[in-house]
């Protein structure tokens, strides 16, 4: 379902705050978003700028799964069969993303957030950025964009990921366009970070049909419905970048980053700016739910997986749940090495069997209170790389951070009584009959 009709039908059905009061840029629309537990929400009014603003369409698993055509219990397999199927998207030649062409932009005009005091600037957030690798073809990721000035922008590249190892390799500028305000096929394909050479746009094609068209000043294609569009290069300039927030709700320090100068924008008539506050629900979800396929699919290899949740508790990064059928005694134990080599920033996983909900902490947690033992079902992997997100680890400059690794298996032992091992379950009845 496109952007469109889907915000629509969230309304329609009652699940859209609309906020027709007039909302500033500086911090006030960050903290209604927060206070709205990030429920989608719309404001119409937003002072100084002619554009509204949205967000909140990724706050939760159910309005994903609602925006793919799916339920949440399924939501995971719809991505794998995206991830194995990708279906290159048609080009077309006029798009509503190009209504209105800008060849000298000024981001100011752009309802950018200052999100928390601190930070270091107005920041782009919702932002869906495509390139071109010469050797692998395109890619699509996210990247956070800090206003400088007038037409730059400092981007956060991350090391070792596909456009930061596209930046290093070539010489000079490396076109880059960002989308703002799509789909949320769009959104999750691009947070999904498949194998080199895999094509994002195709997977988010494969969700649902998401037609391209070829950008006005660059070599490159973006949703056809985008809502806007930078259209621009990443050059050799390096600027001040951040400080920011991160996934796990603690401020990322200040770097050294590539600047990015807009060259051209375009957007819809009636453009509408997509807002995501750092820290929060959006970002943790965009973050971990799209480790869950190559989890499911690293552990599928050593056993029959049934399900995976990178759990909000872990910074939607750092923890993970894995539900299995169990055949065999050393089932847990494969999942959990599995699981790592699926999620290589997970710190912690928990292998549970299928009876357990892995959507409910109390369940997971009763499940480790009922099935593990320490002394035989814990797996203890000191010093292993980890992630730099988590305060804890050990960092060291131009160092890979290291960790300590957790695996619990929270299974059912095999070649005992499992009936001692089943939750009890009353019968539900109808209570109106025993109130007429």
């Amino acid at each position: 379902m496109n952007l469109r009709s889907f915000l629509s039908k969230l309304e329609k059905d009652g699940k859209l705050v609309r906020i027709k009061k007039s909302v500033s840029v500086k911090y006030e629309i960050a903290n209604v978003i927060y206070s709205l537990n990030e429920q989608p929400v719309f404001f119409e009014n937003v002072t100084g700028y002619s554009f509204p603003v949205f967000a909140g369409i990724t706050s939760n698993r159910d309005i994903i799964a609602e925006g793919l055509g799916t339920t949440k219990d399924k939501l995971l397999f719809k991505l794998v069969d995206a991830l194995h199927s990708p279906k290159s998207p048609e080009i077309v030649d006029k798009a509503p993303c190009q209504e209105v062409v800008i060849k000298n932009p000024d981001i100011s005009k752009l309802p950018l957030l200052f999100h928390l005091p601190g930070d270091g600037g107005r920041y782009a957030t919702a932002t869906v950025a495509t390139i071109k690798d010469p050797d692998t073809g395109r890619n699509v990721s996210y990247h956070r964009l800090m206003e400088i000035d007038r037409n730059r922008f400092t981007a956060r590249l991350i090391p070792k990921r596909q456009t930061r190892t596209t930046y290093d390799k070539i010489k000079g500028d490396l076109e880059m366009a960002v989308c703002i305000g799509n789909s949320i096929p769009v959104m999750v394909a691009a947070s999904l970070g498949p194998p080199s050479g895999v094509d994002e746009f195709s997977i988010a094609n494969a969700l649902d049909e998401t037609p391209l068209v070829k950008c006005v000043t660059k070599d490159l294609e973006v949703p056809a419905e985008s809502e806007i569009v930078l259209e621009g290069r990443l050059t050799r300039e390096v600027d001040r970048e951040g400080p920011f927030v991160d996934l796990t709700e603690t401020r990322d320090f200040e770097r050294q980053e590539p600047v990015f100068e807009v060259d051209c924008i375009t957007h819809r008539k009636d453009a509408m700016y997509q807002a995501l506050i750092p820290g929060r629900l959006e970002h943790k979800i965009l973050m971990g739910m799209p480790k869950e396929p190559t989890i499911y699919d690293e552990v599928s290899k050593v056993c029959e997986c049934k399900n995976v949740l990178v759990t909000m508790g872990g910074g939607s990064w750092l923890h993970g749940v894995v539900q299995i059928k169990k055949r065999h005694p050393d089932d847990g134990k494969k999942a959990i090495e599995a699981a790592f080599n699926g999620h290589k920033s997970m710190k912690h996983v928990v292998i549970v069997d299928e009876d357990v909900d892995i959507y409910s902490s109390n369940a997971i947690e009763w499940a480790i209170a009922t099935r593990f033992q320490g002394d035989k079902d814990l797996i203890v992997k000191p010093d292993q790389p980890g992630s730099s997100l988590d305060p804890s680890a050990k960092h060291e400059p131009g160092k890979k951070t290291l960790t300590t690794k957790v695996g619990v298996d929270a299974t059912i032992p095999t070649g005992v009584d499992k009936k001692k091992y089943e939750v009890v379950k009353y019968k539900k009845v109808d209570i109106d009959d025993y109130l007429r």
